[in-house]
């Protein structure tokens, strides 16, 4: 690796939803690297949620890329695995959580295509455990990942001799412009009960009397398809 960290261009990303539990792992990791450490000034560190394409530009201007995910490895909720280099792209789209992974495994394919893929690519990823929590913050396991992977980049970064600095305190949230989402402490304190808010999705759809859904049976070519099982944990009972 080359030890003259002004060569590179450097882009740490944190990918996800953080309203769906260990879906915002990316999100989470980034941000408390950003509170936690400055780096130098080539080092940029990026909030990408679910930007997927959009993320692009981003991608294209990064000779070393650092990307925090939630990641379906196969393996057991909260385990920590790194990869690097070309294998990236195949991890988060060989089983995504979300679909987020699909749009980013399309912006990595684009940057190549348009000839600015990073020269060095690093996956920081972290086997989910819950996903189906509609306003939650990230389970036990998973968060007990966030300081080993913020490690694991620090790590992979000074191999190229660029360093992060711990900062003398912390940067605090700002929660006056983004609200209480962008602090997980706040964010869990002032989380509301499951008897004031739905749990699997919108409260204000799900529990609405007006919400009512059918199956949408498809018939093509004698093919018969029932659509929307995806839906029947929400669906009412009907009492005739």
């Amino acid at each position: 690796m080359s030890s003259n960290r002004a060569d590179h261009n450097v882009l740490i990303l944190g990918i996800g939803n953080l309203l769906w539990a260990d879906e915002g792992f990316g999100v989470r990791a980034v941000e408390t690297l950003n509170s936690l450490y400055h780096f130098p000034s080539q080092v940029q560190l990026l909030d990408g949620g679910t930007q997927g394409i959009y993320l692009v530009q981003y991608i294209r201007d990064a000779d070393i890329l650092v990307v925090f995910d939630a990641v379906d490895y196969g393996l057991p909720g909260g385990t920590l695995k790194l990869v690097e280099g070309d294998q990236v792209p195949k991890f988060l789209g060989a089983k995504k959580v979300s679909l987020h992974q699909t749009g980013f495994q399309e912006v990595l394919a684009m940057a190549e295509m348009l000839g600015d893929y990073p020269k060095h690519l690093l996956l920081v990823g972290v086997q989910p455990e819950q996903l189906e929590d509609y306003g939650g913050s990230l389970s036990d396991n998973v968060k007990a990942q966030l300081t080993p992977a913020l490690q694991a980049a620090l790590d992979y970064l000074a191999g190229f001799d660029i360093h992060g600095q711990l900062r003398a305190e912390p940067l605090l949230a700002d929660t006056d412009a983004a609200g209480a989402i962008a602090s997980m402490h706040l964010y869990e304190q002032e989380r509301p009960s499951a008897e004031a808010a739905c749990r699997a999705g919108d409260g204000r759809v799900l529990n609405s009397p007006d919400f009512q859904v059918g199956y949408r049976a498809v018939d093509i070519d004698g093919i018969s398809v029932a659509l929307d099982q995806h839906l029947d944990s929400y669906r009412k009972t009907e009492q005739s």
